[in-house]
């Protein structure tokens, strides 16, 4: 996707109230990150695909895996962050791995549908997902899971601050 931000909506919509199964940072952070290859093709004039092994379910596979090992060893920073936001966040090992491979996927399952270059079955070139929504249909698609992904969060910031009250003496 041209604009990587357009990834936060629909990764918010399934990590938001999967928070107990699914890091957070690690889930919507990998999504993220793979966008890092078509950035320095066309930064640097690479010759080399826009979409290329990053954009395949085994590049996303390396990066989720590589970017869960990153969240995990920085777990602290993460709580941290996460305090501030007044967002639980508890992780461990296998849930940050996991979270990280399945935020790649998710990137690769988002573009896939957009872009005939991508190859998702690396080494097959064929993408079965090229076609199944246009471009502007995918773009409304997850600016819309904006609005949810908002809703979600603040639906959880007030659970949250409700079950944080401080108890009132009388």
């Amino acid at each position: 996707m041209p604009f990587t931000p357009f990834h936060f909506g629909p990764n918010a919509c399934i990590a938001l109230p999967a928070n107990k199964y699914i890091d957070i940072i690690a889930f919507i952070f990998a999504s993220v990150i793979i966008d890092i290859e078509p950035l320095l093709v066309i930064t640097f004039n690479l010759n080399y695909p826009l979409h290329g092994l990053a954009h395949s379910f085994l590049g996303a596979t390396l990066i989720g895996l590589l970017w869960g090992l990153i969240v995990f060893r920085y777990r602290n920073v993460s709580a941290h962050f996460m305090e501030k936001m007044k967002f639980p966040y508890v992780t461990n090992l296998g849930k940050a791995i996991l979270s990280g491979i399945l935020g790649g996927w998710f990137h690769v399952l988002l573009d896939a549908p957009i872009y005939a270059d991508i190859r998702p079955f690396y080494p097959v070139s064929r993408n079965p997902f090229y076609g199944l929504l246009d471009d502007p249909k995918m773009y409304l698609f997850c600016a819309i899971c904006f609005i949810p992904a908002f809703a979600l969060y603040v639906i959880i910031k007030i659970k949250n601050s409700a079950h944080n009250k401080p108890v009132q003496r009388t």
